[in-house]
């Protein structure tokens, strides 16, 4: 017996009747503004290509690890979810195989931000109306492979539908950018797709291939590839690069966010025991520390937003990452703090008025302690949206209360999907105006704002905030 799939219309409001009420109005303010997205992972060659999605399973699990987590903490093995062993043993499930195991499961995405987002995708986007289970599984397939092969759902309809005006990917630093060249010289796309220069893997000595990826750099620039001056030098030019070619940020994904000020000749004696294997751990976290601040001051010179997203233990399962590699649901956030860490750059850079730096954190505990704070002070940081773990709807209210009181509304960034599921995109967004919307309402009713007050907020951090954080 199938239940009933529906989407209430005051969903995420405040169940007090007269709080609700504000809130729904001041969510129509923004309900249907665009999409700016200036943080995210999708990739450019989908709009290029612009080719139909492959099949249900492939869309909605195959590569969203918030979706395949949960069904791997209930015992079911990731090649029934349709990831390949990199050994090859076990037999990979048919996507219509994958799609009843996730149907059979569906109960346990109840109260989750996944669950949250699939069943407004479902509703709105495939206007399905009954619950996915073990019963309607087949018939769900079928319904949604059949929209997926018409035009109307190919991926550059559905940036038009999704009502996005700007979204930026995230990119290596030797990329050609080609397709976003190709996506901005097209006439028949009129939006606009920003690459942001990722260089993580280009700084940090103990990342896997970064001897390589120096000389890749060194080539390029033709520099030797032993020269530490020719490494800054490549790296200030790809930065260019990748300005030249619409790039509005760069974005830094480290386990600690810390900044070191070494002399260049340090640098330099680092760099060279780097290239000939001999740094110990601890060596390497200082010359990535150093990288971390030259990267500052490459913004202050280039214009590009400093992003960093800091608190993930990667691959904490090694016997899954031995299996089935990374981005498998085994990212595990960790203690994050900035205080200290990242003083160094601020006592640099902190009240540059050509510096932005965006913070984020998967542990709630340093909005309130240490974001909030250095966003009330600094003229250069601006607090991240909820991320990753926290971008579900209790820690989105919660979020708003951490930072509010001490740095207002006007520090922050606004929301930031930083999402590969590309259907899921309108979801988050529409998530967020909600909330905002409720917070707000609540701050309107006990009479801590004024509702003129609010309703230029609210659309202040779905527009003008992102608009200025990102320099768009």
């Amino acid at each position: 017996m199938s239940m009933t799939l529906t989407l209430d219309s005051d969903r995420l409001f405040p169940a007090d009747p007269a709080t609700r009420t504000v809130a729904r109005a001041l969510y129509q303010r923004v309900a249907d503004a665009p999409i700016i997205s200036p943080h995210g992972h999708v990739d450019p060659l989908l709009l290029l290509g612009n080719e139909p999605f492959g099949d249900p399973a492939e869309l909605f699990i195959r590569f969203d690890h918030y979706v395949s987590r949960l069904m791997h903490a209930a015992g079911v093995k990731l090649t029934e979810l349709g990831i390949p062993s990199r050994t090859g043993g076990e037999p990979v499930a048919t996507p219509r195989e994958v799609w009843r195991t996730f149907c059979a499961h569906w109960h346990l995405y109840a109260g989750t931000a996944s669950g949250y987002w699939l069943r407004h995708e479902f509703a709105t986007l495939f206007d399905i109306d009954v619950q996915p289970s073990e019963d309607t599984a087949d018939a769900l397939f079928d319904l949604i492979q059949a929209k997926l092969a018409t035009d109307e759902f190919r991926p550059r309809a559905l940036f038009a539908r999704f009502n996005i005006e700007v979204m930026a990917t995230t990119d290596d630093p030797m990329d050609d950018l080609a397709a976003h060249r190709a996506l901005a010289a097209d006439p028949s796309f009129t939006g606009r797709v920003l690459p942001t220069f990722r260089p993580d893997a280009y700084l940090n000595p103990a990342a896997p291939g970064w001897a390589e990826r120096v000389a890749a750099l060194a080539a390029w620039n033709g520099s030797d590839t032993s020269s530490y001056a020719g490494y800054i030098e490549a790296l200030a030019g790809r930065r260019r690069f990748f300005v030249e070619n619409g790039a509005v940020s760069a974005d830094h994904g480290v386990l600690q966010p810390l900044a070191v000020d070494l002399a260049p000749a340090e640098a330099a004696e680092l760099f060279g025991r780097a290239l000939a294997g001999e740094l110990t751990a601890a060596e390497s976290r200082v010359f990535a520390g150093h990288m971390l601040l030259e990267m500052a001051r490459m913004s202050v010179e280039d214009g590009l937003v400093m992003t960093v997203h800091p608190g993930v233990f990667r691959n904490h399962s090694s016997a899954t990452f031995d299996e089935f590699g990374p981005d498998t649901g085994h990212d595990i956030p960790v203690t994050t703090t900035y205080v200290e860490a990242m003083r160094p750059l601020l006592e640099k850079y902190g009240n540059n008025p050509d510096f932005h730096l965006v913070l984020f954190s998967v542990d709630e505990t340093v909005y309130s302690r240490e974001i909030a704070p250095l966003a009330g002070f600094y003229s250069s940081v601006y607090i991240g949206a909820p991320w990753w773990f926290l971008d579900a709807p209790d820690a989105v209210l919660r979020f708003r209360a951490a930072v509010t009181e001490t740095a207002g509304f006007y520090r922050s960034s606004g929301f930031i999907d930083d999402t590969r599921a590309f259907l899921s995109i309108p979801a988050r967004h529409d998530m967020s105006r909600r909330l905002d919307a409720a917070f707000l309402a609540r701050l309107v009713c006990e009479g801590r704002i004024d509702l003129d007050a609010a309703e230029r907020i609210i659309v202040d951090l779905v527009d003008a905030l992102p608009r200025k954080v990102f320099k768009l």
